[in-house]
């Protein structure tokens, strides 16, 4: 059962594939080219092979293997042809300038000539085969023809040309569309000397026609005068007659319109009057109305101005206030939050100051192993050295080296008495026991303790203090 599905599947592709090589080779004419068909393409009448088969437009199935098929294009081929020397008739030399326009010819003849002779051959190798054959063509016909043919009878020049030519380039499958002949030239001048003749002939013929047309007119205006002369009195006179006749009647006609105006102007001037007294009255009417209505209007209006103002000014004194108060309550409020923030931040500062030195202190108390008073002698030990300094910065700037002392030599205690200046001196800087106690502390007892009893100090011996030496 697969083995069928398969071989079905094979079937069906080949035979899609038949059909689509069949119908590539269905192939289509368009409209611009010659489809030409060549190879066993059947026979003649004469029971010879045919060369080729040309279809212009339709479509046509190509045999495969025995068949093949090229195109022929159907563009129109532009040639310039300057014939030069070419010798006419007369033996006269003339140049011909011109531009033939050709193309591949669709009748069934021409196109089989087309196909056995133009096949495979480029548009310019095309145009330079027809080229030379409107040559030779274009020089026979000029050989046979007088250069005043050529020149005047333009017409039976171009259909011999065409007749020729045309009949030549279907030999090879061409037709001729157009012809365009642009100027004729000999090196002789007779051309431009029967140009010359003829224009001369021209102006004769133009004057001659002139001075005979200006003849007839001036015996015609003669005529045309004396008639008019003629008609022209007896217009007059029945004009003269026409005019008093209607002279009179315009004077009747006269009459009678100043009567009637008469009584116009009579009418309309009462009537005027009336309309004018009519229009006085009920223009004062107006005037009154609009007078009472202006002043209702200014009242109003200045009513209004007062209002308006004095509303604007309280309304204005009422913001202003506003304003002020919400400055004065914003302005307060800016400096309460500022000062709050101030002493907010100085707070935290210091319960962060506070927080640090408790925390310190508490590593010392730590350090001393609990103990207060070892934690304290540890802080004192640490600070000795500056609180020795502060003592003695209190009197190093006291200057001695110039203090005379006179005593007797000794003391009750046995010091001198310079001595005892300098242990007086000393004990005038607060001792640090003294310190200690104004702070509620206790000095440690290895730096001293108090005595209970302080010893006499006997007072040192008057002296004189002499004027300094030099």
């Amino acid at each position: 059962m697969p083995e069928t599905i398969i071989l079905l599947v094979v079937l069906g592709v080949l035979l899609f594939s038949v059909i689509v090589w069949a119908f590539s080779r269905y192939k289509k004419c368009p409209s611009d080219k010659i489809m030409v068909i060549y190879g066993k393409v059947g026979k003649n009448k004469d029971g010879t092979n045919k060369s080729a088969i040309c279809i212009h437009g339709g479509a046509k199935f190509i045999v495969p293997v025995v068949q093949s098929y090229e195109f022929l294009d159907l563009t129109p081929l532009s040639i310039s042809v300057d014939l030069k020397n070419a010798l006419s008739r007369q033996n006269i030399r003339i140049d011909v300038p011109s531009r033939f326009t050709v193309g591949i010819s669709t009748e069934a003849g021409v196109m089989q000539n087309a196909a056995e002779r133009l096949l495979g051959l480029k548009l310019a190798e095309i145009q330079e085969l027809a080229k030379d054959i409107i040559f030779g063509q274009l020089r026979l016909i000029i050989a046979t023809m007088d250069i005043e043919e050529i020149n005047t009878d333009r017409d039976k020049f171009l259909e011999a040309v065409s007749r020729n030519v045309e009949v030549e380039l279907k030999k090879i499958g061409l037709r001729l569309i157009n012809v365009n002949v642009t100027d004729i030239s000999d090196e002789s001048g007779y051309i431009v000397a029967l140009g010359k003749e003829a224009a001369a002939k021209a102006i004769n013929d133009a004057k001659k026609s002139v001075a005979e047309k200006e003849r007839d007119g001036s015996i015609g205006e003669a005529n045309a005068q004396k008639e008019q002369r003629i008609q022209v009195s007896e217009a007059d006179s029945v004009a003269i007659q026409g005019e008093n006749a209607a002279k009179a009647e315009i004077a009747m006609s006269n009459a009678e319109l100043r009567e009637k105006e008469a009584q116009a102007q009579k009418i309309a001037v009462t009537a005027e009057k009336i309309q004018a007294a009519k229009a006085l009255e009920e223009s004062y009417a107006a005037e009154k109305a609009a007078e009472l209505a202006r002043s209702e209007r200014e009242k109003a209006t200045l009513e209004a101005d007062v209002i308006v103002q004095t509303e604007i000014k309280k309304r204005q004194l009422e913001l202003e206030a506003e304003a002020e108060a919400e400055q004065i309550r914003r302005r307060a409020k800016g400096e309460a939050d500022a000062i709050y923030a101030r002493m907010d931040a100085e707070a935290r500062g210091m319960q962060e100051i506070l927080t640090k030195q408790a925390a310190g202190l508490a590593e010392v108390v730590k350090a001393a192993g609990g103990d207060p008073d070892a934690a304290l002698r540890l802080m004192i030990a640490d600070k000795m050295e500056d609180l020795i300094k502060v003592q003695v910065e209190a009197i190093k700037n006291i200057k001695i080296d110039k203090v005379t002392v006179w005593d007797s030599g000794a003391n009750g205690n046995g010091k001198t008495s310079t001595a005892g200046f300098l242990s007086g001196l000393m004990k005038s800087v607060p001792p640090l026991e003294e310190m200690f106690s104004m702070a509620g502390l206790s000095l440690p007892e290895y730096l001293g303790k108090k005595k209970a009893v302080d010893a006499d100090v006997p007072s040192l011996p008057e002296a004189e203090t002499g004027e300094e030496n030099a």
